[in-house]
């Protein structure tokens, strides 16, 4: 056995993402369980510095779970050569600065989405890792949810047969912090801090949909600020600039129509705080974060129209649960396990730059249809064109 020491820059994991589920979760739960174990042999050990503004912060953090290394100097922690990759979880705003950097100290990239506040930056920084010759990824964690699992089982199973409408309604009501305190931050209702649901969302929408039914080819978007003013941290009033919610619909390959409801002003009354319903032409399921449940074609009851009785039919009784047959780390932690074993071993890795610039272009398009109030087509993105004048050759299509 041969244990592999990676050293990675960990810049803004003091705040809620960053600490709990990329350090606790992901990078803290890996060194516990004494690394990512390889077939070959090798033991990828990570070895984080955490990186950010706040030097109690930090030390509080670091000293909390274990980590010898802290720094509020990002340039040296760039110069150290045990530090191979760079991650971010800043918010947005800061994210694109930083990342240039690291690709230009020739670090490795993985970091959170949106990668960037527009398309034109985020495809600016997918060019410059690829012209780097870095290797980089970004987050899809709803990809490694389970029941996001058990829907992709079930999608290549064949089970839907031809696959209609996708209906996906994700939300929660996020108090104004007034009489209760936000559960989220306040910038993320600023639109000039990079806030609004729809810049959040559909980069994790355009990953989903993407990887499970069919590349998105169009968008109709309205947007909402439902809540107009909130209070921040400090007990302030403020009024949000951004979206709080966004009604969308999504056209994909194949004619699959999607409709995709994001809120943060809802109140729940379904399953999970995301669900996703599918239907095909032999079957059609629902998935949470982490179940799913199906009625095929021969369970489909026959509901008959007639208000003037009440209903005979339970509808939520004819669904049945799927059996969950694995066992289902944290999501953040099993795509981090396999960043690691990208830079090390040089596995797959799929999820990269640009295809997180595919999420910011989808949240572009979807301001760009709700402003002028139409259809919007979504073209192919590759890396290439031109970059500063000079011509870059195409990557990936």
């Amino acid at each position: 056995m041969s244990i592999v020491n990676v050293g990675i820059i960990m810049n803004g994991v003091t705040g809620r993402m960053g600490t709990n589920q990329h350090l606790i979760r992901s990078i803290v739960a890996i060194r516990e369980q004494g690394g990512v174990a390889c077939k070959n042999g090798v033991v990828i050990m990570p070895d984080p510095i955490l990186v950010g503004r706040n030097e109690e912060k930090l030390k509080s953090l670091a000293s909390k779970h274990n980590i010898a290394r802290w720094s509020t100097n990002l340039d040296e922690c760039l110069s150290d050569e045990h530090n191979i990759i760079y991650f971010d979880a800043q918010t947005t705003v800061r994210r694109a600065e930083a990342i240039r950097k690291a690709i230009k100290a020739g670090k490795h990239i993985y970091c959170e989405k949106p990668t960037a506040v527009g398309l034109e930056e985020s495809l600016e920084l997918a060019t410059l890792a690829y012209k780097a010759g870095v290797k980089n990824g970004v987050v899809q964690d709803k990809l490694f949810l389970p029941g996001i699992l058990k829907l992709k089982r079930l999608v290549d199973s064949g089970f839907f047969g031809k696959i209609l409408a996708v209906r996906m309604e994700f939300g929660y009501w996020v108090f104004e912090g007034d009489w209760q305190q936000a559960q989220r931050p306040s910038w993320n209702y600023r639109k000039e801090d990079g806030g609004g649901i729809i810049s959040d969302m559909f980069a994790h929408w355009r990953y989903v949909l993407d990887n499970l039914f069919g590349n998105v080819r169009a968008v109709s978007c309205i947007g909402a600020t439902h809540i107009q003013k909130r209070v921040d941290e400090e007990d302030e009033i403020y009024t949000a600039t951004a979206e709080d919610a966004a009604y969308a619909t999504f056209e994909l390959d194949g004619g699959i129509i999607v409709q995709a409801n994001s809120s943060w002003a809802v109140r729940v009354n379904r399953d999970d705080l995301l669900t996703i319903q599918v239907d095909g032409t032999e079957g059609s399921a629902v998935a949470g974060l982490r179940d799913c449940k199906t009625q095929h074609r021969v369970n489909t009851p026959k509901p008959v129209w007639n208000p003037d009785i009440a209903n005979p039919i339970s509808f939520l009784d004819q669904w049945q649960e799927m059996p969950t047959n694995d066992v289902y780390d944290n999501g953040f932690k099993v795509q981090w396990e396999l960043f690691l074993k990208h830079i090390v071993l040089d596995e797959e890795f799929p999820w990269d730059l640009l295809e997180g610039a595919k999420g910011t272009q989808l949240s572009d398009l979807g301001l760009e249809s709700w402003k002028e109030r139409r259809w919007v087509d979504v073209p192919e993105l590759t890396i290439g064109g031109t970059l500063n004048g000079e011509k870059v050759k195409a990557a990936k299509s």
